[in-house]
């Protein structure tokens, strides 16, 4: 058997392959599962910012017991975002007090009880309001890391793109204030210059970049003609756009980069290690095929490695990165001026 052991972020995994967060790891015999199955660690289900700011606003009451946040028309400020109309704010509340921090403190000291691959925690953020509240929680539950899914559509236009990023760069300057796990950080493609920020992101503390977010993408019914949820799994194709910007970024950030999204074979997984990544998350593959999943592609990525002579990982990852070329844009340029040169 080939060495498949990495390191990410300070921490030793057994392989590359990483439970990412979703409904999956949302419990403590599926994440048992997940360790039989041979991955090298788990990302929880996100918490989202929005219920820590509502458990913290419960805690503000005035003289009459009543909590000063909250009016008739339920409205409040999380980070820069007011929740302005009853039915939104509604869902967050409930929400809100049906998963409460306590029980995902709870659930992450269980989750280390039960499993020996390290557990990454994992916070949905929008802003970098109140974080002392909490953070420091987190940390004392010995949690292995903090992974920040930071997600910021560009969709309002009374924020430029400075506004936009200088969020990102807030969040993770007010987290490392309170905590000293390792800390990385998940985000989308939503950049200006994208290579620019990434550099400047990975040069800000951070141990780790998730490459990339996977959006939220709206559909419409046009039977009951309304806005509705589309496919929420990812497919196979979406690999390559995490597979270019990982070979582009690989070598050139000061910090691990995980690839996330698309990941459902194996041979995207090598692909991802030959362009630099450190580890690879993983989430809707598990839902399509299931927990055995893991334990193939380890299989089948052995069985590569011993084809092409490669005795570890670290033999091999970058091997295909564009860390050497001055101008990445240009071979892709000419990549596509074969492609389409010799299509009539």
């Amino acid at each position: 058997m080939a060495n498949l052991e990495t390191n990410y972020l300070g921490l030793k995994l057994k392989n590359p392959l990483i439970a990412g967060s979703c409904g999956l790891t949302n419990s403590i015999p599926n994440i048992k599962k997940f360790e039989e199955s041979g991955v090298g660690a788990v990302v929880i289900k996100s918490l989202f910012e929005e219920q820590i700011h509502i458990e913290t606003e419960n805690y503000i009451k005035d003289e009459h017991g009543s909590v000063k946040a909250f009016n008739s028309t339920p409205q409040t400020l999380i980070g820069k975002r007011v929740y302005d109309y009853d039915e939104a704010y509604s869902y967050i509340y409930d929400y809100a007090k049906n998963n409460t921090l306590d029980k995902y403190l709870s659930f992450i000291s269980e989750a280390k009880k039960n499993v020996k691959i390290p557990i990454i925690a994992s916070i949905n953020c929008v802003s970098n309001y109140d974080w002392q509240s909490f953070a420091k929680r987190i940390q004392d539950s010995g949690v292995d890391a903090l992974e920040l899914n930071i997600y910021i559509l560009p969709s309002d236009p009374r924020r430029n793109e400075s506004d936009n990023e200088k969020i990102y760069f807030e969040i993770i300057k007010e987290v490392k204030r309170f905590v000293s796990i390792p800390i990385s950080i998940k985000i989308g493609y939503y950049f200006t210059a994208l290579a620019q920020s990434i550099q400047k992101l990975s040069e800000s503390g951070i141990d780790g970049l998730v490459l990339f977010n996977r959006p939220y993408n709206t559909d419409i019914d046009i039977e009951k003609i309304s806005i509705s949820s589309g496919n929420i799994y990812s497919s196979d194709f979406e690999y390559n756009q995490t597979l270019r910007w990982v070979s582009i970024l690989s070598g050139n950030t000061r910090c691990n980069i995980s690839a996330s999204t698309g990941i459902h074979s194996y041979e995207t997984v090598i692909k991802m290690l030959l362009a630099g990544a450190t580890t690879v998350q993983m989430a809707s593959v598990f839902y399509k095929h299931g927990f055995h999943v893991a334990e193939d592609f380890i299989t089948r990525i052995n069985d590569w490695m011993r084809r092409h002579n490669f005795n570890s990982i670290d033999e091999f990852r970058g091997k295909l990165s564009k860390t050497n070329l001055e101008n990445p844009a240009a071979i892709e340029r000419v990549q596509f001026m074969k492609l389409y040169s010799g299509i009539e």
